[in-house]
């Protein structure tokens, strides 16, 4: 074959790029179509696609294109082609297929009766016949119906060109390789490469967009570290021209190295920034690329004073009301360290959110339409300049809605405020819904802000929920006077189980706060409750009253600061128990800041009924604040506070020292406590007293009582 038609598939929007970039690998008789581009030269040429194309996702070499108006047709055409040139009777292979506006409507089986005809073709001829092998076939068959027209092409690439052999693990929603690559090329920075300039990623997850970077900056080719392309196992393969463009791809690795420039990724993630490692390691650039630790909000230049460099990252775009609402923060941040970090540099923002990219505060000079598989998505590329101090964006005058909820929360910061510094308490809830149409709840936590969208009947029409839900965050900066980076915002919704535990993010983002004399730790991002529930101060403060002496145990302890309160108190031994690792640790950690540790303060990991099942202890103080329902995948069965709390507390109270005292809570707001079957028992509701004057306005946010023996 001295000169062969190609095919190279990619993603809608990279077929511009894709000409070009094949074009200067040496392709002949380019053609831009639908997705992809078609091409022509010798083999050797496709060969060069597939190692060094860094856009496309296939290269494809058509067979024939016959009319398949039906399945027999379908069958009839692909069985007359010769595959016994491209295939060894005893190999192995797999079809794939797209169809579309054919009348064959299922992929699948146009796909099963392509592999029917060859080997039917096999069989007739030779009485034996090829094996499938989805995973790794000797050939590769692609399938193209469109319009009731085949087209079928043997893939040379043998899986998706995307798959560059680095990336094993990674973060949550990583690019394609072939994307990341498009974005960098798009954003200009094989120039800035040649200039010296640094590359960063202030968000960088698992690291592609700069490992793809780093390929392009050394000139690497990206299949250079792929085990396996589909032409190697095809009769038609010619070794030679493969081994030299290996041996030359190697080469040309050796001197880019020596040229790469300073690339450095960071993120607040430390699970993220192992994947990233680690993809480095085995794409030979460990140590070549710099992955740091770092917050979005502390970001600087790493390479002051070098040459202009790129800033590029890819943020998440949120699907929910809240998340969006609470990127925004997110956004904003990244605007004002760009502008105040890197001025004189390049940056790229690639978002499937065009209102979150208006929060940045940068007008981009340029922005190109992409697709993140279905997302929709746009890359804004923008010149930094410098500015005179961060506010890039005026503050705009709050509208009317958004005054009425800055009103509520100046008189709430008035009483409620007042109150809270009377008393000494920097965590409070500062408004709950006051306004209904602006559901939402706000808590101070010492000068940070966390705000609980509640979701929105079905009923609201979700663009008006969206414009009161930014009104709300409006006139809570507004009034608070805090900057975008400090709030926090999550949209609480009925949860089922332990789903108020349920991991939102992974940040690892801690502040301590302050409640009375004891010191905890709260996360306001990575999980939908913060790690301390401010209704239960007064019951906090509570068993920090009764402990005195006593060996306190907290079952269900979640982040143990009813436990540290209990050890402020003067308690002679804690035991909290819990069934989360994860909040043991938090836990532990809350104790060991105020100066708890050793033996007198145990935590365990258990199940709470099995473990009040086996324990021969007793106790002079328990709290015990099970959740409404739980169904742990580490739990036998099921656990509903309403079904089950007779027989708990039954267990629990065996355990009371003679004149022990039990405290009972439940956030479940339809719970009846059912007293006779409590008999032999002492029981004392305590819900009026352990409501704080901040969640008056819903005295159902919990149910609390006091149990001893007779």
């Amino acid at each position: 074959m001295n000169h062969t038609f190609f095919f190279a598939t990619a993603p809608a929007g990279l077929e511009q790029l894709l000409a070009v970039e094949l074009a200067e690998l040496g392709a002949s008789e380019v053609r831009e179509t639908h997705g992809g581009v078609a091409f022509a030269g010798p083999l050797a040429v496709s060969y060069r696609a597939c190692l060094w194309s860094r856009l496309a996702s296939r290269i494809l070499l058509p067979l024939a294109t016959f009319a398949a108006a039906d399945p027999d047709a379908l069958y009839a055409a692909a069985r007359e082609l010769p595959w016994e040139e491209h295939l060894a009777v005893d190999g192995s292979l797999a079809v794939d297929a797209v169809v579309n506006a054919s009348a064959i409507t299922h992929s699948r089986y146009a796909a099963l009766r392509i592999k029917d005809a060859i080997v039917d073709r096999f069989r007739d001829a030779t009485g034996a016949r090829p094996a499938v092998n989805t995973v790794r076939p000797d050939l590769r068959i692609n399938l193209y119906l469109f319009r009731d027209q085949a087209t079928l092409a043997l893939d040379l690439s043998g899986e998706s060109l995307h798959r560059r052999g680095y990336r094993i693990e990674g973060a949550a929603a990583p690019l394609k390789e072939n994307l990341a690559a498009a974005l960098l090329l798009r954003a200009g920075w094989p120039a800035i490469a040649k200039g010296g300039g640094a590359l960063v990623d202030p968000l960088c997850g698992s690291g592609t967009l700069l490992l793809e970077g780093a390929l392009i900056a050394a000139d690497i080719a990206p299949g250079l570290g792929r085990e396996s392309f589909g032409f190697l196992r095809w009769p038609g393969h010619q070794p030679d021209a493969w081994s030299e463009l290996l041996a030359e791809a190697a080469e040309r690795r050796e001197a880019g190295l020596v040229k790469l420039p300073p690339l450095y990724g960071f993120d607040a993630d430390p699970a993220a920034l192992r994947a990233a490692q680690a993809n480095a390691e085995r794409l030979g650039l460990a140590g070549q690329v710099n992955f740091r630790r770092g917050d979005l909000a502390r970001l600087r230049n790493p390479a002051p004073g070098g040459p202009p460099g790129l800033v590029i990252t890819n943020p998440p775009y949120g699907e929910r009301l809240g998340e969006i609402a609470q990127l925004e923060g997110l956004y904003a941040t990244l605007g004002e360290r760009l502008r105040s970090e890197f001025a004189g540099w390049k940056a790229a923002i690639f978002t499937g959110n065009p209102e979150l990219g208006r929060a940045l505060g940068l007008r981009a000079r340029r922005s190109h339409p992409f697709f993140n598989g279905p997302i929709k998505c746009q890359l804004l590329l923008c010149e930094l300049f410098a500015t005179a101090g961060t506010a890039a964006v005026p503050a705009r005058e709050l509208s009317p809605g958004a005054q009425m909820v800055a009103n509520r929360l100046r008189k709430n910061l008035k009483n409620i405020g007042r109150w809270a510094r009377r008393e000494g308490i920097s965590c409070y809830r500062l408004y709950d819904a006051d306004l209904p149409e602006y559901a939402v709840a706000v808590d101070l936590y010492g000068d940070l802000v966390h705000v609980q969208e509640y979701a929105p009947p079905k009923t609201v029409d979700s663009h008006q929920a969206r414009v009161r839900l930014r009104e709300a965050l409006a006139a809570v900066r507004e009034v608070l006077a805090v900057p975008r980076e400090r709030v926090f915002l999550k949209v609480r919704q009925q949860q089922k189980g332990s789903e108020q535990y349920r991991k939102l993010a992974a940040s690892g983002e801690f502040h301590e706060v302050r409640e009375g004399e004891c010191r905890l730790f709260v996360n306001l991002r990575d999980y939908l409750d913060t790690g301390l529930f401010l209704d239960h101060r007064p019951t906090r403060q509570l068993l920090g009253e009764l402990a005195l002496g006593r060996d306190f145990l907290n079952l269900f302890a979640y982040t143990g600061s009813a436990t540290v309160h209990a050890a402020k108190g003067g308690a002679a031994t804690t035991t909290s128990v819990d069934l989360s690792r994860t909040y043991l640790d938090w836990a532990r950690r809350n104790l060991e800041l105020n100066g708890f540790k050793g033996a007198a303060h145990r935590l365990i990991q258990s199940d709470c009924r099995e473990w009040l099942a086996r324990e021969p202890g007793r106790y002079g103080l328990i709290f015990l604040d099970p959740p409404t329902f739980s169904n742990s995948k580490r739990m036998d069965g099921t656990f509903d506070v309403q079904r089950d709390h007779v027989d708990l507390l039954l267990v629990a109270a065996s355990l009371l020292t003679d004149d022990g005292i039990l405290i009972f809570s439940t956030n479940h707001r339809q719970f009846r406590l059912d007293r006779e079957a409590l008999d032999g028992l002492v029981v004392e509701e305590l819900s009026r007293q352990t409501i704080p004057p901040d969640f008056a306005r819903n005295p159902r946010i919990h149910q609390c009582w006091k149990i001893a023996r007779h």
